[in-house]
Order: structure tokens, then C-alpha cells, then sequence
């Protein structure tokens, strides 16, 4: 993979470390970021990685306090410590180098060691992972399953909590489609998202990846106009697992670590043969948001990120990769 920065058309690697520092970017922009905005920059020196959060890709309406830009960047970082795992890099980091003020957001640096197993399988995973919004199989996700995935994402040091209960579950839906509503009926937000979706052959959300919004179901409302990716599986709306990604706070530092733990527990499901669909809507209303986290976290934990869990029909076409910046569009000098 050493030649992953070469094949962008950008200047060659000054050095054979630096070389695999760009690996490790190349591969860490894979991760996943809200509208696909990739709000993210890098600088690598030898062995040395830094990741920058990039405030002018953030989302003026639907994101105004840029929670969804710092959990990007810690997608963007825990892919970053897989990718140098998986490369036969030990990555050590340091998150916050400069205070959570700063545009910083982390330094790792890399040393050789051993790769096992396990680090080859996120890897290959994290290569595998898309965002397929068509419906899942009625197979559930309970139990042991969900709950694995919820250890994996404690593990990165974010609170994880799954929604089993069907009271639960129809609250939650409830609040789904009142945060659905009040988006839509906000021109702003719904021209910026139209703005980001087939926006460019590097970023934003092409309509083929997305099915057609149906108002009618709540599992099968998009924010993306105009979706073309055929969706023909009978609808599921109670045996998909669901997982929401909490903090202690509601600050950039708890945000990048719920990013961090939403990178891990969604390359464990890819590993496991699972899909991950986030839904981040409810969390950016105000109202639903303050529901969640009073009606179903009995106000123990403050919610990031909603996360949707379940099985793809086996058969199904896979996606194409969503398109990503070029190298030399991320990279800081």
C-alpha cells in the first residue's frame, strides 16, 4: 500500500516513514463523516501524524455547534490507529495536543511492530465499510450481538447504551420523525442538504448510494432528495438493533471520543458480517434531542450520535465507495 499517495498525482513521499505515514491518512479518510464533508486536514513529518478538524466544512444549519464535525474527526482518528496497526505500525496518540480549543485534534506518532490477526480484519474492514441505507433482513440484532458491539464502543471510552425495549423503541421512533419534520420544514437546512448531496466527484453523498425517502415509515426517511439506489427488501422496522452514543458532556472533546467509539463499534459490525446506518437528525433538534436524553437516558448520559444496527440480504450488490478529497486536498504543508 505504499504507493496510495503517488496514485493521487500529488508529490512523492519524501521518505520510506513518511511514506507509511500517508498510507495510514490515505486509509483513515476512509472513515465516515455526516454528509460525507470529510471536515478534516493532516500534516504527517516522518512518523509523526497530526489531524487537524477543519471548521470551514462544517454544517452552517444542520450542525451549528460542529458535534458532527468533531465526531467525523474522531471516526477520521480511530481509523487513523487501525490503519497504522494493520500496517505494521504501533500508534501512539495524543488527543488534544494544544487544548480542545485548537483546530489539533490529535498527534500519533508511529514505531514498527507486529501486526496480528485482528488488526488485519479492521483493516480489511475498514476498506469494506459503506453506509447502505437500504432496509435490513428481519433477522434481529439482540442480545449477545448488540451488546458486543456496545463493549466495543465503551471501550473507546464513550458511554453506549441499546434500545431493546419496544416502549422504548416506539418512543424513539416518535422522536425520529418529529426531528424529521421540523428539518424539513426548514428551508435552510433542506437547501443544505440538497447542496451536499451529488455535489462533487470528491465529496458529498451520490444520489445512486441512496434509496428513495419514504415519509411514511420512519425507518425509511432520508434527508437526501432525490435517492435512485434501488430498495426492493419488504420494510423491518422493530428487529434491527439500536445503539445511541453518549458522553458525559456535551463538549468537542466528548464528541471526537464518541467519534472514536463510532468507528470501532462499526468495524467490528462490518467484521461480524453486520450493517451500521447512522442517524444523527434527532440528536440535532434541540427538542428531540432533550427528549431522548430526559424520556430514555433518564438524563444519565447525553446523546451524540444515533446509531441503527442490522443484517444485509445476502446476495445484495455492494456499494461503491462514497468519493473522497484527494491526498493533496487534506494534506497541510
Amino acid at each position: 500500500m505504499s504507493g496510495v499517495f503517488q496514485a493521487t498525482g500529488s508529490r512523492p513521499a519524501r521518505s520510506r516513514e513518511e511514506g507509511f505515514g500517508l498510507d495510514v491518512i490515505a486509509a483513515a479518510c476512509r472513515a465516515p463523516s455526516t454528509h460525507n464533508t470529510q471536515p478534516w486536514s493532516w500534516r504527517v513529518d516522518g512518523t509523526t501524524v497530526e489531524l487537524y478538524a477543519e471548521p470551514a466544512r462544517r454544517l452552517v444549519h444542520a450542525d451549528p455547534d460542529g458535534r458532527n464535525l468533531a465526531i467525523s474527526c474522531g471516526a477520521a482518528l480511530h481509523h487513523a490507529q487501525v490503519a497504522a496497526r494493520g500496517l505494521g505500525w504501533r500508534p501512539t496518540v495524543v488527543r488534544w495536543p494544544r487544548g480542545p480549543d485548537t483546530d489539533l485534534v490529535a498527534r500519533v506518532d508511529l514505531e514498527p511492530c507486529s501486526r496480528t490477526a485482528d488488526d488485519l480484519t479492521l483493516l480489511r474492514a475498514l476498506h469494506e465499510r459503506r453506509t447502505d441505507r437500504r432496509r435490513f433482513t428481519a433477522w434481529p440484532v439482540q442480545g449477545a450481538r448488540l451488546d458486543r458491539l456496545v463493549d466495543v464502543a465503551r471501550a473507546s471510552g464513550a458511554e453506549a447504551v441499546s434500545l431493546c425495549d419496544v416502549v422504548e423503541r416506539v418512543r424513539l421512533e416518535h422522536l425520529v420523525a418529529r426531528a424529521h419534520a421540523a428539518q424539513s420544514a426548514d428551508p435552510a437546512l433542506v437547501a443544505e442538504h440538497r447542496a451536499w448531496t451529488d455535489r462533487s466527484a470528491t465529496d458529498g453523498v451520490p444520489c445512486e448510494v441512496v434509496p428513495p425517502s419514504d415519509p411514511d415509515l420512519p425507518s425509511r426517511r432520508t434527508r437526501f432528495t432525490g435517492g435512485t439506489l434501488p430498495d426492493r427488501e419488504r420494510d423491518v422496522d422493530t428487529t434491527d438493533g439500536v445503539v445511541v452514543l453518549c458522553g458525559d458532556s456535551d463538549d468537542r472533546a466528548s464528541w471526537v471520543t464518541t467519534g472514536e467509539a463510532l468507528g470501532a463499534l462499526w468495524l467490528r459490525a462490518v467484521a461480524d458480517g453486520l450493517s451500521v446506518v447512522p442517524l444523527s437528525q434527532v440528536i440535532e433538534v434541540d427538542e428531540t434531542r432533550s427528549a431522548l436524553q430526559d424520556d430514555l437516558l433518564f438524563g444519565l448520559a447525553v446523546p451524540h450520535l444515533l446509531l441503527r444496527v442490522g443484517w444485509l440480504p445476502i446476495g445484495r450488490d455492494d456499494l461503491p465507495p462514497t468519493p473522497r478529497r484527494p491526498l493533496r486536498d487534506v494534506l497541510r504543508r
